[in-house]
């Protein structure tokens, strides 16, 4: 570009293209494309088609939409900038949660619905707002971009990215990038952005502990038989010590940013009931960011309405271990392992049936994209700048982004605030802080236009 256009200039021509991108997110919105949902396939393909559609609108010189070992389809689309330009590769998925119970929504859960300054839908926020945000930002620039842009909106992240590293090995050349800006993450509040800079790993784990070969009389055998749901208890309660740790020795725990997160949003954010104690011990944001978190969030047993005087004999528990950056997956199974096979009593049985794994993320952020980007969000925010910001929750394919381009700057950015809900019923994107996430891509753009080398 011969005349970099000023801050004024930019914010103005953000503020034009909103009206049009905010009727291209709700169209987007409005295709089912629950990726977990065999039955809605076709909804997966058509959000991709139309995502497609919306790049080959901008003049964009390839988009294609591709797939690799089976998976979701993907879209990849690729527009120059000048000569010597850097290359920012701009992420986001298409694909959305499932929406669960439409009687938890106060309005219909694909039909966007505007509400004291949200739009709420499935998707609103995550993650296809990720997409509108790349859209607008590229919008203001039209034909006279200030680097070169590739588009990369994944169709299956929310079911895990399975086909994530076949499909980087089979396009990385066209990938291949100087800047990756991924959105699928949050600012720390309305009115405070953000750099997620580490976020945790995920171990998801059955554990079955069996102590009969088929149910028997409690009447009968109790008081000499282990009970197998008994027996479970004791072993999910091992996890843990008193102050609410988690107890599996060899896991790995790090320091987090020193950022203060209120008693009364933590309550009001977490839902937890006014007598409930937090547990663990550390810094509040330590506890939630970086040092292992473990949940059981699924019990195989009898339900207690209709349930007889019978020992069965086995019962099963979904173990969710989230592991702190620093740690790997691999460490984390066999440290669980080791941990259950020690603490299962009476002899009973115990399998373990490792489900899945994600790896945990530390981003170095540091370099001239970090300083753009931070520059390019307070600018965005009048003046407050962002916080770096640690994510407890686990988004694997970052760190498969850090493997396949360990050359290029990793920054994490997103749409989503505290009260987005995402995954939840409700979900909503703050509709204010979405016109300033655009323009902060706007001006994190117009700024890397100006590094070189």
């Amino acid at each position: 570009m011969t005349n970099r256009p000023t801050t004024d200039e930019l914010r103005a021509k953000v503020t034009d293209v909103l009206p049009r991108l905010r009727r291209d997110l709700e169209d987007l919105v409005r295709i089912e494309s629950v990726s977990a949902d065999p039955a809605r396939a076709a909804e997966v393909q058509r959000s991709a088609e139309a995502v497609a559609e919306l790049f080959r609108a901008e003049g964009f010189a390839t988009v294609d939409i591709v797939s690799a070992d089976g998976g979701a389809p993907a879209v990849i689309a690729h527009k120059p900038g000048p000569e010597g330009a850097p290359t920012v590769l701009l992420y986001a998925h298409h694909d959305v949660q499932p929406e669960n119970d439409h009687a938890d929504w106060d309005s219909p859960p694909f039909e966007p619905t505007e509400r004291d300054g949200r739009l709420y839908a499935r998707g609103a926020a995550d993650d296809k707002a990720g997409i509108a945000a790349h859209l607008g930002a590229l919008r203001v620039f039209g034909d006279d971009l200030p680097v070169s842009v590739t588009m990369f909106i994944e169709g299956e992240e929310e079911v895990g990215s399975e086909s994530l590293p076949a499909l980087l090995r089979e396009h990385q050349e066209r990938l291949r990038s100087d800047v990756i800006v991924i959105a699928d993450s949050g600012n720390w509040d309305i009115g405070e952005p953000a750099l997620t800079t580490s976020l945790r790993g995920l171990v998801r784990a059955d554990v079955e502990v069996r102590t009969l070969t088929h149910a028997v009389h409690s009447g009968m055998w109790g008081g000499l038989v282990p009970d197998s749901l008994i027996a479970l208890s004791r072993v999910i309660a091992s996890l843990h010590d008193d102050e609410g740790n988690v107890a599996i020795a060899g896991l790995h725990s790090g320091p987090a940013a020193d950022v203060e997160y209120p008693e009364e949003r933590l309550r009001a954010e977490s839902g937890a009931l006014p007598g409930v104690h937090w547990i663990g011990s550390g810094s509040t944001v330590e506890r939630l960011w970086t040092k292992p978190a473990l949940s059981i969030t699924g019990l195989d047993a009898p339900k207690v309405e209709g349930a007889s005087n019978t020992l069965v004999p086995a019962a099963r528990a979904k173990i969710s271990l989230r592991i702190a950056p620093g740690d790997t997956s691999a460490n984390a199974v066999e440290r669980l392992r080791e941990h259950l096979e020690a603490h299962v009593p009476w002899g009973a049985e115990l399998t373990m049936t490792v489900v899945d794994t994600g790896e945990a993320t530390q981003i170095d952020a540091t370099g001239p994209a970090y300083d753009a980007a931070r520059e390019a969000f307070t600018e965005a925010w009048d003046g407050t700048a962002p916080v770096d910001m640690g994510v407890g929750g686990s988004i694997p394919f970052i760190a498969e982004f850090l493997e396949a381009f360990p050359r290029a700057s990793v920054l994490v950015t997103g749409v989503e605030d505290p009260d987005t809900r995402a995954h939840g019923a409700n979900e909503g994107l703050h509709l204010a802080e979405f016109e300033r996430v655009v323009l902060a891509e706007t001006l994190l753009l117009d700024r890397l236009g100006t590094v070189r080398g």
